[in-house]
């Protein structure tokens, strides 16, 4: 059985849906969650798309139905509602949807995946796990097509939206043709492209300028050049008045770099200092964040360094890059 076979076969045997992504979430697992309702109302079932929070303003658009209710609200307008199934989209595991949904979701209601990132010691055997696709988006787009819904600008839009942030405006390897062939189809519906970008990417005031000059300054390079990385502090982010969410895409400019390799970008949030990493093509970063106790894809990864007993920020960083450089070592002498 195909994924989509999974995905369908689960979805006709439900009735009430309930449909969630990870706390903090980003474009594509809103966007896959706000597409993937609005194609299963047109399907016919009884959907709501539920997080642990309420949708930020800067979101509010691709959500012109409203159907993305924080924990809260939903409980008070729905207090009876009682799903058959609760739809996971854009991460593998419940414990990241937030404390709240956690518990909501329990062991008594059935879930169903429907992720791209690897999920390194689980049996999801009966998910919808593709470490191929481009973005959840992508998955959530074929989904759709699978269940022969039309799309709908607005079920289009988010989805567009998805997959121009998770591949980085089709810059990361895992975009294929069968990404533009969905994408084609979604910008049929009359989605401008210059609209979509701006709607995502073109919402910033100058203090985000500043911001990220102060970021890029901190960049620094290992003596071949082949590893760079920067540094953002909490007071810098405090300074400019900025958002953590507008900083995701700042360790990508390290990725111009002459003979990069290995991009990372650390940000020192007191307690621990949350590592991103990127890759040019040529190494998985993935594998690098999981020796350091994260994980990701192999374009993308992450994880959170702790303070060692008296550490620096520093310190911690140079012992980071010094384990990039061992994995990088051993990769090169195990082609």
């Amino acid at each position: 059985m195909t994924i989509l076979d999974t995905f369908k076969s689960r979805i006709q045997a439900a009735e009430r849906i309930l449909i969630t992504t990870h706390e903090y979430p980003d474009a594509d697992g809103i966007g896959s969650e706000i597409s993937l309702c609005l194609a299963l109302r047109q399907y016919g079932k009884k959907c709501f798309c539920i997080n642990e929070e309420p949708l930020l303003d800067r979101y509010q658009y691709l959500d012109q139905d409203k159907v993305v209710l924080g924990h809260k609200e939903f409980q008070k307008k729905y207090p009876d509602f009682t799903p058959d199934l609760m739809i996971v989209v854009d991460t593998n595991t419940k414990n990241r949807v937030g404390a709240q949904l956690c518990a909501y979701i329990g062991d008594t209601i059935p879930v169903l995946y429907i992720d791209h990132h690897p999920c390194r010691g689980q049996d999801l055997t009966n998910h919808c796990i593709d470490i191929t696709a481009a973005a959840t988006g992508q998955m959530i787009g074929e989904m759709i097509e699978h269940l022969g819904i039309r799309f709908t600008k607005k079920i289009a839009l988010p989805i567009y939206t998805s997959i121009i942030i998770d591949t980085s405006s089709f810059r990361y390897p895992t975009v294929s043709a069968s990404t533009h062939r969905l994408v084609a189809k979604l910008m049929d519906t009359g989605i401008n492209p210059p609209e979509a970008y701006n709607g995502i990417y073109g919402t910033k005031r100058v203090h985000h300028m500043h911001l990220l000059a102060s970021i890029l300054n901190t960049a620094s390079t290992n003596k071949d050049e082949t590893i760079a990385w920067m540094l953002l502090k909490k007071e810098d982010i405090d300074k400019y008045a900025g958002d953590v969410e507008d900083t995701h895409a700042f360790i990508n400019n390290l990725l111009i770099l002459n003979n990069i390799k290995v991009a990372c970008m650390f940000r020192d949030d007191g307690d621990h200092i949350k590592m991103s990493l990127r890759s040019s093509g040529e190494y998985d970063v993935g594998n690098i964040a999981v020796a350091l106790g994260g994980g990701g894809h192999s374009h993308s990864a992450a994880t959170i360094l702790n303070r060692e007993s008296g550490e620096t920020t520093d310190q911690v960083i140079s012992r980071a890059i010094k384990k990039v450089e061992e994995v990088l070592l051993k990769a090169d002498s195990n082609p």
